[in-house]
C-alpha cells in the first residue's frame, strides 16, 4: 500500500513526522506538504501562478517533498502524477481539533477532501490539545489511533466519496474511552474584529477573539471528545441540503 502523508502546518511540523512514522508500519509512505503554515486556509486550488516543488529532509533524515502551494495543491500535484499512484491520503496530525464548522476552514480536512475528489481514500486527523498549551505536544496516541483506523478502513472498506474526519483527545492511549462514530456538532466561535493603525496612520484589521468552544451534545464530534472518545466523522463532498429543494421549488418566479 502506498500512502501519501500531508498536512496544513508545514512539511516540517512534528505532527506530520509522527504520522509518517506510524504509517510506515502499514506500507510505503511519501510525505508531501506545504513549505509553510496554511492553517485555516480552506480548500484552495492555485491556478494563477506556477507551483514550485523541491525535495527536503525531515527531522528523522528521511526524504519528503515540499511545495509553495496549499495543502490541497500538494495532494493534487501528487495525484496528478508527480509521485507514484497512491492508495490513501492521510492528512495531519493537526495540533488542535477540527470539529463542526471547522471542516470548511481546515487545510487538514480539505487536503483529505482533495484526495476523495480524485477517487482516492482520504482521512484527516487532528489532536484535541489544550488551546493555550505551551508544552511540546505528544502526538503518539493520535498517530497510533490513526494507524488502527486505517487498518480497519482498508480491511472493512469505506463507501466512495467519504472523507473520514478523525479527532483524538489529548490523552494517553490507555486513557481513551474508545472510538465513536459521530456527526458534526455545533462550534461556538467568539471572533472579534481588532482595528489598528499602521505607522502611516492607515487602518488595518486583525480577526481575533477568544478560542472557540463547542456544545457537548451526545453523538457529536464535540461531545465525543469531551467524554474522552476518539471521534470519527464521515463527511461527504455533496453539500446539497436536500430537504430545502422542495421548499425552493415552491418559490414563485417572475
Amino acid at each position: 500500500m502506498h500512502i501519501l502523508v500531508t498536512n496544513d502546518d508545514g512539511v516540517w511540523a512534528p505532527g506530520l513526522l509522527a504520522l509518517a512514522l506510524e504509517m510506515r508500519k502499514l506500507g510505503r509512505v511519501t510525505v508531501f506538504g506545504p513549505d509553510r503554515n496554511w492553517s485555516a486556509s480552506g480548500h484552495v486550488k492555485t491556478l494563477d501562478r506556477p507551483l514550485r516543488v523541491r525535495e527536503t529532509t525531515l527531522a528523522d533524515g528521511t526524504a519528503a517533498f515540499a511545495s509553495d502551494g496549499a495543502p490541497s495543491d500538494c495532494v493534487a500535484l501528487a495525484l496528478l502524477g508527480l509521485i507514484d499512484p497512491t492508495d490513501l491520503v492521510v492528512s495531519g496530525i493537526n495540533p488542535h481539533a477540527n470539529i463542526s464548522h471547522d471542516v470548511t476552514y481546515s487545510g487538514t480536512v480539505t487536503a483529505a477532501m482533495e484526495a476523495v475528489i480524485s477517487n482516492v481514500k482520504g482521512l484527516a486527523v487532528s489532536l484535541d490539545s489544550p488551546e493555550a498549551s505551551q508544552e511540546t505536544l505528544d502526538y503518539t496516541t493520535a498517530a497510533v489511533v490513526t494507524r488502527h483506523i486505517v487498518e480497519r478502513m482498508m480491511a472493512d472498506g469505506l463507501p466512495d466519496g467519504v472523507v473520514l474526519n478523525v479527532n483524538v483527545p489529548y490523552l494517553k492511549e490507555d486513557q481513551l474511552k474508545g472510538y465513536m462514530i459521530t456527526r458534526q456538532g455545533l462550534r461556538v466561535y467568539r471572533d472579534a474584529l481588532d482595528q489598528r493603525l499602521d505607522p502611516r496612520g492607515r487602518p488595518y484589521y486583525w480577526i481575533g477573539g477568544e478560542a472557540p468552544t463547542g456544545i457537548e451534545e451526545e453523538g457529536t464530534d464535540v461531545g465525543a471528545l469531551a467524554q474522552g472518545y476518539v471521534s470519527i466523522t464521515p463527511l461527504q463532498l455533496d453539500l446539497t441540503y436536500y430537504k430545502a429543494i422542495d421548499v425552493l421549488k415552491k418559490w414563485t418566479w417572475g
